[in-house]
């Protein structure tokens, strides 16, 4: 308990506040006399700030320091005095904690020069009509028109299309402009450091102080209408942007065809190539059909029918034939027009309900195949 009294009367002497409020510091320090000073002017009697230090009334009970003449300065008030004219603008306000001749402390407030201007620009914009965004929200960019250029609306016909004009490039979009103020400089759009001590900075921040548009930021959206979006990093080191990292860059090289070119060799393009490859496949298709129908030998003079062939590729063949025409010709037909199916073990099955054909003598009459549809299955 002694020692707990000499640190309330340490704390009296220095702060000049009641016993009874040097406890409670002291106690919500652990006993640590200069963690509860700390405390005490960080968080203390603001009446205590605002009084000078020799308006400030003395603790009951207290000793006073032993008073010396006015015209000779303690040791201590010389070394304030010289550090107080010595001192810049950037190391800050300096505050004393110090309560006797020969001991004291000096504690130096945060650099005020350039974190009190970019509060000055905050306050400024505000008082502009600048809008507080939520956390979070500063960076936000506008989101991209995913689909652009001319629409078309469908009718019923082909007459009543209507063709919908791209407007996209007709509206004037606002362009989004993210300005962060750091410890020692600003950035604009996520670019580089520029200082505020640079003089080709100094139009920049004298348009943001006086709530208007920078003359550059104009020049860039040509004219257009520009929002600023300031986010404060005071407080902070600068911090590059992450560069997004790309799959491939560089140069490439297309690769030719392997098989050397001939002196003299016409060349086609391979569109064409293509074009006449499908051409050509049609065409020998429809030949295929073609000699298929013509060994069916259909006699038109008795009564026909016509049945829809359905292959496994989805593609569909109708096949015209007589009545007394037999499931096993429709197997023909089928291995003449196709001639892939001749080595394939395939069945011919009606569709519903599904029964497959196996009786090659079977005529369609008796199949009850008229009109109808049949599928082809490979096994």
């Amino acid at each position: 308990m002694a020692d707990h009294d000499t640190l309330i009367s340490q704390f009296t002497a220095v702060s000049g506040v009641e016993s009874e409020r040097a406890r409670f510091f002291l106690e919500s320090a652990a006993w640590n006399l200069e963690s509860a000073l700390s405390s005490f002017y960080e968080e203390g009697d603001e009446e205590a700030e605002s009084e000078p230090l020799g308006d400030r009334p003395e603790a009951e009970g207290a000793p006073s320091p032993p008073q010396r003449p006015s015209s000779q300065p303690t040791p201590l008030q010389s070394m304030m005095d010289h550090d107080s004219e010595s001192s810049s603008e950037e190391e800050g306000q300096a505050f004393y904690a110090g309560g006797s001749e020969h001991s004291g402390q000096q504690v130096l407030g945060p650099p005020k020069k350039k974190t009190d201007m970019v509060a000055k620009l905050f306050k400024s914009a505000k008082e502009h009509g600048a809008e507080v965004l939520e956390t979070g929200r500063e960076g936000k960019k506008q989101k991209k028109i995913c689909f652009g250029g001319t629409g078309y609306r469908l009718g019923e016909t082909n007459d009543d299309t209507e063709v919908i004009p791209d407007t996209s490039e007709q509206e004037e979009r606002p362009r989004d402009v993210s300005l962060k103020m750091w410890r020692t400089g600003f950035s604009v759009d996520g670019g580089p450091l520029r200082a505020y001590e640079d003089p080709a900075n100094a139009e920049f921040l004298n348009a943001i102080r006086r709530g208007e548009v920078p003359l550059e930021l104009i020049r860039e959206a040509k004219g257009g209408e520009v929002y600023i979006n300031m986010a404060d990093h005071r407080h902070e080191d600068y911090a590059a942007p992450k560069v997004a990292v790309k799959a491939f860059t560089g140069s490439g090289h297309t690769l030719g065809s392997p098989a050397p070119s001939v002196v003299g060799q016409e060349t086609q393009p391979a569109e064409t190539r293509r074009n006449a490859a499908i051409m050509g496949a049609s065409s020998d298709t429809k030949m295929l059909e073609q000699t298929a129908e013509d060994n069916l030998t259909v006699n038109t003079a008795e009564p026909t029918t016509s049945i829809q062939i359905r292959l496994p590729d989805g593609s569909r063949l109708v096949i015209k034939l007589n009545h007394s025409h037999t499931v096993g010709d429709i197997r023909q037909f089928i291995q003449t027009a196709r001639p892939t199916y001749q080595h394939t073990d395939f069945a011919i099955m009606t569709t519903f309900p599904y029964a497959e054909l196996t009786n090659m003598s079977q005529t369609v009459a008796e199949g009850k195949l008229l009109n109808s549809s049949i599928v082809v299955k490979t096994k």
